[in-house]
């Protein structure tokens, strides 16, 4: 049985294997990363599954960004991802419960929208995500805009244009 939990206390060096085996040691160079450059992981929506053996079998991370737009304003956003589990557990419903676990934490005090960069179908079906409002964004690097999806309260709309990076004044990264 998997147990979903608090990614903090997670060690980094066992958060850095699990994400070396999932994504491989060269995923530092990744659109993703460039977009949360610098910034530390949210502690109250990042997620860890252990095996029944208590192992690290899986990981949620989510960053804060914000969407920079042309006129100096910024919208906070929250990015997702990575989401990963180790290769001989994929495929066993580790990465859906971690996203349900994000879901169901985010939808009880709704706060800022969640951005990712995924499968727009898999997202979209499950937890809502949509590439709507995202065609007029900029990312620092190469994305398939289909890929590039949020997901916000009804009601929230997002600027139409603007290039995604890190929050100013978010928590910075440890050295």
């Amino acid at each position: 049985m998997t147990r979903i939990t608090d990614l903090a206390g997670t060690s980094d060096a066992a958060i850095t294997g699990l994400l070396d085996a999932a994504f491989g040691p060269n995923r530092h160079g990744r659109t993703a990363y460039r977009i949360r450059l610098g910034m530390a992981w949210l502690t109250d929506l990042s997620f860890a599954a252990f095996d029944a053996d208590g192992q690290l079998a899986g990981t949620l991370q989510s960053w804060p960004v914000a969407l920079h737009t042309p006129d100096g304003r910024e919208t906070p956003l929250v990015m997702v991802g990575p989401v990963a589990v180790m290769p001989d557990l994929q495929r066993h419903g580790i990465g859906r419960a971690l996203m349900d676990r994000l879901i169901e934490t985010a939808d009880m005090v709704p706060g800022d929208p969640l951005v990712m960069i995924g499968d727009p179908d898999y997202y979209g079906r499950f937890w809502g995500f949509t590439a709507e409002a995202t065609g007029g964004w900029d990312v620092p690097g190469p994305v398939e805009r289909h890929r590039l999806l949020t997901r916000q309260a009804a009601g929230i709309v997002l600027p139409e244009h603007g290039l995604l990076g890190p929050r100013t004044g978010a928590v910075a990264a440890r050295a």
